[in-house]
């Protein structure tokens, strides 16, 4: 291998990608056609999928040299420097498949930290939360990333600060209760592992792309794989990216976007945002983010502008976008961007919808439905009349679902062997769920947002799904839950409904509807081009 010729920049005025989707990865050559329109993407570099299919002994050798040669690149763009004690450069380390698989491989964020460079990040920000917030999120996503390490021990702590500081959650915790946290998980790390945290950056980001690379084979991407016909064969690449920061207070933030609604297809913005964030506050589905409103009220320029680029992206790509981005001082930043996975009635009406706009053509609309069957295509309700609702969450994928409450995948696969229908109730569904969440007639969960990667899984699998519902408590040593003041057992009958959001006890009727109009359409198209 060579050094230079196995990279490809993604930098401001890019050319258009020469390189295929297959050796760079779907995420990177996105961020590389974005870059050449203009948009704006912080720079990065990518190590192509060929890297992932060599043994680590065959790599290893040259990996930090090839890493090397990136970083000085994005030194050279940006005037940061890696490992510097003054403006200091920190960069993410994130999957790429051809094939995007939300959630199923790993991410490690602000790699570059260690105890100088938290103070040059200090100096060059003039804002010490945001350094040690940054410092604190490295070394638990690096023990849980590249470590091996659960993230039990290291939430504990989280939890532990934000109750001695009386804050309602980690974004109100000071710097130095944050400084105080993070030594507390850097003596938490040597602990699980028997080693200090590493404090060569250097070090830190060769690892977290050997562990990107591991993170192919990891049994849920495995799952993934299998349930979606992905080859084994083909490997991820590797991204880095120079980090921008929504954990920087004030009018900073983290989103996840989607130019149409993915349950429904209809024309609108369809997100999560929440200030004070970074990405994986949002799409790991451990947190409710609760500032979409706030940001049309605080930042009503970026409100705007992420409207304009909904439009802007699907010109770009042709198709509805899910895309992740970061807001920080007031500044728009688009991290990575891929096609919408969508239910199959928001598949028909986008195809008719983009038509009718004159972004594809009937033929092209014809094309996007091949896969799917337009007869099987329904809306389900709840036939009247319901009961009282126990709770009313967030839709994250329509329809309606019934079936026995199980609280782990283990016993949804229990349930499904036995021919019975489950609903699979978790605190925070992870992707690591996959095969529970593939056997599970719908999925409600206490917390998380609708842009979550595992709520993207369910609609992509065609499942129910409803998120942060309120009053919603799991008591796993008990095999229960309490939705309000009702408390159920695991095996009980549980429906959801994917339209409204409605939590109903017992098993419920269902009828259904069919988009008729767009069906019209769509056999208008066929009887044209026959």
């Amino acid at each position: 291998m060579s050094l230079m010729a196995d990279l490809h920049f993604i930098l401001p005025g890019t050319a258009s990608p020469k390189a295929g989707v297959q050796e760079v990865g779907n995420k990177a050559w996105n961020l590389m056609l974005m870059a050449h329109a203009g948009l704006p993407v912080p720079p990065a570099f990518v190590l192509p999928t060929q890297w992932c299919r060599r043994d680590q002994p065959v790599r290893g050798p040259l990996l930090s040299q090839t890493l090397n040669a990136g970083i000085a690149r994005l030194e050279a763009a940006t005037g940061l420097a890696f490992g510097a004690a003054r403006r200091p450069l920190l960069v993410s380390v994130r999957s790429g498949a051809a094939v995007s698989m939300p959630g199923m491989m790993e991410t490690v964020l602000d790699v570059g930290l260690n105890a100088e460079t938290v103070e040059g990040l200090i100096r060059l920000t003039g804002n010490p939360r945001l350094a040690w917030d940054s410092y604190r999120r490295l070394v638990q996503g690096y023990a849980e990333v590249v470590a091996g390490q659960p993230a039990t021990p290291f939430d504990a702590l989280v939890h532990e600060a934000v109750s001695r500081s009386e804050a309602e959650n980690e974004r109100e915790l000071d710097y130095r209760d944050l400084r105080a946290l993070t030594m507390a998980m850097l003596d938490c790390y040597r602990s699980l592992t028997g080693t200090a945290f590493p404090a060569d950056p250097r070090e830190q980001l060769a690892a977290a792309a050997e562990a990107v690379f591991r993170s192919w084979d990891a049994p849920k991407a495995a799952s993934y794989r299998r349930l979606n016909g992905i080859s084994d064969e083909a490997g991820t690449a590797v991204t880095v990216q120079t980090m921008v920061y929504g954990n920087a207070g004030g009018t900073s933030g983290a989103g996840v976007g989607f130019t149409r609604n993915p349950a429904t297809g209809a024309r609108e913005l369809y997100f999560d945002f929440q200030f004070n964030s970074q990405g994986e506050d949002i799409v790991a589905g451990r947190q409710k983010p609760r500032d979409n409103d706030r940001l049309r009220v605080v930042l009503p320029a970026v409100w705007v502008r992420l409207n304009d680029l909904c439009r802007v992206l699907e010109k770009l790509f042709g198709d509805a976008q899910d895309f992740e981005f970061t807001v920080q001082s007031g500044v728009l930043y688009l991290l990575q961007i891929r096609r919408a996975n969508r239910t199959d009635w928001a598949s028909v009406t986008i195809a008719v919808n983009m038509v009718e706009e004159g972004i594809l053509t009937p033929a092209e609309g014809l094309a996007r439905l091949a896969g799917i069957d337009l007869n099987a295509v329904v809306r389900t309700t709840f036939a009247p009349p319901v009961p009282t609702a126990l709770a009313v969450a967030q839709v994250a994928s329509m329809g309606v679902a019934t079936g026995a409450m199980a609280l782990d995948q283990e016993t949804v696969q229990r349930l499904s062997a036995a021919g019975k229908p489950s609903i699979l109730v978790r605190r925070d569904t992870a992707t690591s769920d996959i095969e529970g969440m593939a056997l599970a007639a719908g999925i409600l969960t206490a917390s998380g947002g609708r842009t979550s990667h595992a709520a993207v899984v369910a609609r992509q699998l065609g499942k129910v799904c409803l998120v942060a519902c309120p009053g919603l408590a799991i008591d796993l040593d008990r095999g229960q839950c309490q939705i309000g003041e009702a408390v159920l057992s695991e095996g009980d009958p549980l429906s959801l409904d994917g339209n409204t959001g409605a939590v109903y006890p017992g098993r419920l009727e269902s009828t259904t509807e069919r988009p008729e109009r767009a069906l019209a359409v769509i056999a208008g198209w066929r009887q044209a081009a026959a």
